[in-house]
């Protein structure tokens, strides 16, 4: 039980947040108005899914608020995400190359 509760606390400590992850350069923001993983691992990979679902999300119900496509609210979003990006962050640039800001 000891052993159980220690497992459960150690993962919820070594979890990855959004800001770590684009911190140490695993994922990165693109033009499409989502996150890409620039490492592959599964953690990365699995953080931007779980960030990309949210986001499609909230697209989906501003594109329907306003009348628009989720397609156009996703690629403003994506300009403004990769233009507010900070300094060391990676971005995906037109040309679908990573970018280190």
């Amino acid at each position: 039980m000891i052993l159980a509760s220690g497992l459960l606390f150690c993962s919820q400590a070594f979890a990855l947040t959004l800001n770590e992850a684009k911190q140490q350069g695993r994922v990165g923001e693109t033009l499409s108005g989502y996150l890409a993983p620039v490492k592959q691992d599964a953690e990365s990979v699995a953080l931007a899914a779980k960030i990309n679902d949210a986001r499609k999300q909230q697209y989906q119900q501003v594109a329907q608020d306003n009348n628009v496509s989720t397609d156009d609210v996703a690629r403003l979003a994506g300009q403004k995400l990769v233009a507010r990006a900070a300094t060391g962050e990676y971005v995906r640039g037109i040309n679908g190359k990573w970018l280190q800001k």
